[in-house]
């Protein structure tokens, strides 16, 4: 009875510690994505965490987020807020149609010795230049490119504010993020630039799944289209990624991190 008591014990507590393995994840959460009538609001969440959706470690700053409404028109959110572990908005949907909120950021991040020892640094691409002293040596420096979305429908849909910027890594949603289902096939186009990203990697993660023994995660690797299927395991809200690292930074000599992460929700079939 001890020795079953004490293996319990140790896959609880292996459990509980298996997602400090997990790299943290940012992502917005909105409290629903399909919504009847001429007008409404929808709550939303930022955060990053081990585990999606539950805001346990640190908030997402707003910075650079933009709502994209079904006539193509930005809208600002409001009563946005950040607090110790979250950050938290309201999207206005003031017509019928899809929306598209956004938090896409640029910025730069570099290594360097100085003498023998090894210095870090984060900012914006302009202040790189005056960030690294003179005497630097094994410099190395990563633009990173990062688009966090989710959308949302009021009434019929439509596909305006679906429309692909062309800049970074993103989606082109064959089909439509309001028409997701439990059991039900769907597709997506990978672009990195507006043009086809094949090969890549995109993790499908179910999110709040903190009372279960074991998660939800499916990795598809775009096709040479760029296409990515995956069929639906079961509904819920799911936290999207996909990386690709290359050598197209627009500063001179530095390496690309483009990323790009979105959540979509899935309704019961």
């Amino acid at each position: 009875m001890l020795a079953a008591r004490a293996a319990v014990l140790a896959l609880g507590l292996a459990l509980a510690a298996a997602p400090a393995a997990q790299a943290h994840r940012a992502w917005l959460k909105p409290q629903t994505t399909i919504l009847s009538g001429e007008q409404g609001f929808v709550a939303v969440d930022a955060g990053i965490s081990d585990v999606p959706f539950l805001a346990d470690h640190q908030p997402m700053r707003l910075d650079g987020l933009t709502i994209v409404g079904p006539d193509g028109v930005e809208r600002a959110p409001q009563n946005p807020a950040t607090g110790k572990l979250r950050s938290t908005f309201d999207a206005a949907l003031p017509k019928p149609g899809t929306y598209r909120v956004a938090a896409v950021t640029q910025g730069a991040m570099a290594s360097y010795k100085l003498g023998e020892e090894t210095k870090r640094w984060r900012g914006s691409a302009a202040e790189l230049a005056s960030a690294i002293p003179a005497g630097a040596t094994e410099v190395k420096v990563t633009e990173s490119v990062r688009r966090i979305e989710t959308f949302m429908t009021l009434g019929a849909p439509n596909a305006t504010a679906l429309k692909p910027s062309g800049k970074g890594l993103e989606f082109e949603f064959i089909t439509h993020p309001s028409d997701l289902a439990a059991g039900a096939p769907a597709q997506f186009r990978l672009l990195l630039d507006g043009k086809p990203a094949a090969g890549v990697d995109v993790d499908f993660v179910l999110g709040e799944t903190r009372y279960r023994a074991t998660g939800v995660e499916r990795t598809v690797k775009s096709a040479a289209d760029g296409r990515v299927k995956i069929t639906w395991p079961e509904a819920g809200m799911y936290w999207v990624e996909a990386i690709v690292r290359d050598d197209q930074a627009s500063i001179p000599g530095a390496q690309r991190s483009a990323s790009y992460v979105a959540t979509l929700e899935v309704q019961p079939n």
